[in-house]
């Protein structure tokens, strides 16, 4: 009878283990959906932003084309902004970059469970 208990507890046992390990895989694959759709979503904006910049800098530059009369300055103008834009986003790169980015992963992957 003992050995009767023994079987029927290790045969729990492996179905809990069996269920915690398809609910660790259910909950990976769930973080890494979110993880890689948050991903593309950033690269789409960063694409579309990219473009809008380009667009705004090329009117910008036949402005002052126009103002200034000489193209050339009007490319520095629009280079010397652009490294302005730059230096800015490097001196502020944990603000902006990391720290968002450090927030996001960390909320998704050591989110609490709302069932536990």
């Amino acid at each position: 009878m003992n050995e009767i208990d023994y079987k029927k507890l290790f045969s729990e046992a492996r179905k809990y283990f069996s269920l915690e390990w398809d609910y660790t895989k259910l909950t990976a694959v769930e973080k890494l959906a979110v993880l890689l759709s948050a991903t593309a979503f950033i690269a789409v904006v960063i694409i579309i932003a990219t473009y809008a910049l380009h667009c705004l800098f090329s009117a910008l530059i036949s402005v002052l084309a126009t103002a200034l009369g000489c193209a050339w300055g009007a490319y520095l103008i629009a280079a010397a902004i652009l490294m302005v834009l730059l230096l800015v986003v490097f001196a502020f790169k944990r603000q902006l970059i990391v720290d968002p980015i450090a927030r996001f992963v960390s909320k998704l992957f050591l989110k609490p469970e709302d069932n536990e």
